[in-house]
């Protein structure tokens, strides 16, 4: 069974940082994209940043140049820094991942349950 748990996040003031992380279990991590999303209230989930198998990334242009995206093979975690957040960055924050179960070949798309991200002074 593949689990990915985010951690981080919480009430963060403008103009201040966080990090999040993503632990996955079960993943064949190291041959599988990792993503983050995020979804603020009656909006639709939107992907922000991206780190393929070999390590290239990408941003969605609202997150450019303030976040970066990492991951760790040996941990199987991926990172999020986040710098310089905005009141609009305040969103639950997915972690996404698209590959293979441990002993299975299929390639699937799982979910992390979200943390929440709160940019307010």
């Amino acid at each position: 069974q593949v689990q990915l748990v985010e951690s981080g996040g919480g009430l963060v003031q403008p103009g201040g940082s966080s990090r999040l992380s993503c632990a996955t279990s079960g993943l064949r991590f190291r041959d599988s994209d990792m993503a983050w999303y995020r979804q603020a209230p009656g909006e639709l989930r939107e992907l922000i940043a991206r780190i393929t198998i070999d390590g290239t990334m990408n941003y969605a242009d609202v997150v450019q140049g303030r976040f970066a995206i990492s991951r760790d093979n040996i941990r199987r975690t991926i990172m999020l820094q986040m710098n310089n957040l905005k009141p609009e960055d305040t969103a639950v924050y997915f972690c996404n991942a698209k590959g293979a179960q441990y002993g299975r070949s299929n390639i699937r798309e799982y979910w992390g349950q979200g943390t929440q991200v709160t940019v307010s002074s």
